[in-house]
């Protein structure tokens, strides 16, 4: 069980606990930026009076730690969670011993917003989606295309909720915290550079708090308007507190929107209109798709993504059963 950085408590126990449940031992990887959190699991696990050799944590880089894990040949089914680029890596080296995988590669969700939906809800649930924990979370919606005979009213929405919004040190009740470290500091404000280069209007921002540390890894939430759909910021995972918005006129075209994008894992559809919302939702190439909400994965509920999202589902049975047990035929012939 190879595990990021962003949620290391939640994404441990998704992964880990349906294995235990079917009876197997594990090895857990965890980002070298959270690698306490396992080892504190771990004695717990011990102190609950885990067998030893059962609940296993091996600390390390990923390119070693992580790569020998994947390569093992004893390892029976790696599970992980991470980038597009490295989940290709552990493909590669876990099909060298036939060793199937689970797979859950981020995403660029879309939430669609129609001329009528609930403003005051979509609102504020999507700012709050993309600035939660930084705006470091896979499934977070940070593509919004909204309907153009309101995309400025929805946009000035949307604004007014960025401008509210406080960023400081954890110790102190503000709305964001800072990001995980330099370089994904460095990712995020490199993206905002490309929108000012490409004259892409900044339509709001928050504020850092009072007293904010100097040399914290903190990012201002940012919404940019008329980004194109085809611009690299529409495209690629920024993992940070930046909404896109982009306006559109028909169905069609909005549908065409939202599937341009190599990954699949969320999104979201607003509208009173729940036949025009369900019918928009079963035309998504996502494996998550919510109406009229947005919030976290619900256990019992299939959680995984199309296309270079990710392989196989989790937090639910089927991806239990799916991931961590295997299919056998006994056939016996009974005496006469």
């Amino acid at each position: 069980h190879i595990v990021p950085w962003n949620y290391p408590l939640q994404m441990t126990g998704r992964s880990v606990a349906p294995s235990l449940a079917m009876g197997n031992s594990i090895v857990l990887k965890p980002a070298e930026d959270t690698s306490l959190t396992a080892l504190a699991l771990a004695r717990l696990a011990e102190e609950a009076g885990f067998p030893a050799g059962v609940f296993n944590v091996v600390t390390g880089l990923g390119e070693e730690a992580g790569a020998a894990l994947t390569a093992h040949p004893g390892i029976g089914h790696v599970s992980f969670t991470g980038s597009r680029e490295v989940g290709v890596l552990v493909q590669t080296a876990a099909a060298k011993n036939t060793i199937p995988v689970t797979l859950e590669l981020g995403g660029k969700s879309p939430q669609v917003v129609f001329a009528d939906a609930d403003f005051a809800a979509a609102g504020t649930t999507i700012v709050r989606g993309i600035t939660q924990n930084a705006g470091q979370t896979c499934s977070a919606g940070s593509r919004v295309l909204i309907e153009d005979s309101v995309y400025d009213k929805f946009t000035g929405v949307l604004a007014e909720g960025f401008r509210a919004l406080r960023v400081g040190s954890g110790s102190q009740d503000l709305d964001l915290g800072p990001v995980v470290n330099a370089t994904q500091k460095a990712r995020i404000e490199r993206y905002l550079d490309i929108a000012r280069r490409d004259n892409l209007p900044i339509l709001a921002e928050g504020s850092f708090g009072t007293n904010v540390p100097e040399g914290g890894y903190y990012v201002k939430p940012t919404l940019i308007g008329d980004v194109p759909p085809d611009h690299v910021l529409a495209q690629e995972e920024i993992f940070g507190p930046v909404l896109v918005a982009i306006p559109w006129k028909t169905v069609d075209e909005v549908v065409a929107m939202a599937n341009d994008s190599h990954y699949g894992l969320a999104a979201f559809v607003w509208s009173h209109n729940l036949d025009n919302a369900l019918n928009t939702a079963h035309r998504l190439e996502a494996g998550w798709v919510q109406v009229n909400q947005g919030g976290g994965q619900v256990a019992g509920q299939s959680y995984g993504g199309y296309k270079q999202s990710g392989l196989g589902r989790e937090v639910s049975l089927e991806g239990m059963l799916e991931g961590f047990t295997q299919i056998k035929q006994i056939n016996v012939k009974l005496q006469a």
